[in-house]
């Protein structure tokens, strides 16, 4: 803001308030150029291309695993093998000794196609914590289990449809 205070000359002394609007435009123009580099970083995505299935309806199979998993009121995990609360070393043998019967059914791993694997189901409870429903994930996949499905409940009046 600048300012003067009369000539000098003798005349009647007024005060010049105008804005100066050069200072102000150069703060405009840098805030313009920081914007125009910093947009494209933020905007950046990698395309993904998703699947358009609302809701895939389960087949369930006799040799599929079942897990259900709630967490307790004490703040630990519980997971049922089907009916039965398991630990996580059990889960694993269970797992181990399920992957191999399925095995020995088919007369050896190289009579099996990837279809003919089990599959895990897994039934989360709304409430669970992460940590419950991804410590029963990573010991089913060192059992061997390569699929492992989540079982939902379709929201209601939505029935199943394919796009």
């Amino acid at each position: 803001m600048g300012m003067s205070v009369g000539t000098g000359e003798g005349e009647e002394e007024e005060t010049m308030s105008e804005i100066n609007v050069v200072p102000l435009t150069d703060v405009m123009l840098v805030l313009l150029i920081i914007f125009l580099i910093a947009v494209p970083v933020v905007i950046q995505t990698v395309e993904v291309n998703l699947p358009s299935v609302r809701l895939l309806p389960t087949t369930t199979k006799p040799e599929n695993v079942s897990l259900s998993i709630r967490a307790a009121d004490d703040g630990t995990c519980e997971v049922f093998w089907g009916m039965t609360p398991v630990s996580s070393n059990e889960m694993l043998t269970r797992a181990v000794q399920h992957i191999e019967d399925e095995i020995e059914r088919f007369g050896g791993a190289e009579n099996m196609t990837e279809d003919d694997l089990p599959e895990v189901h897994i039934r989360g409870d709304v409430n669970t914590p992460w940590r419950c429903i991804g410590g029963p994930i990573f010991v089913m996949q060192q059992a061997g289990f390569t699929r492992v499905g989540f079982i939902s409940e379709p929201a209601p009046g939505q029935g199943i449809q394919r796009l």
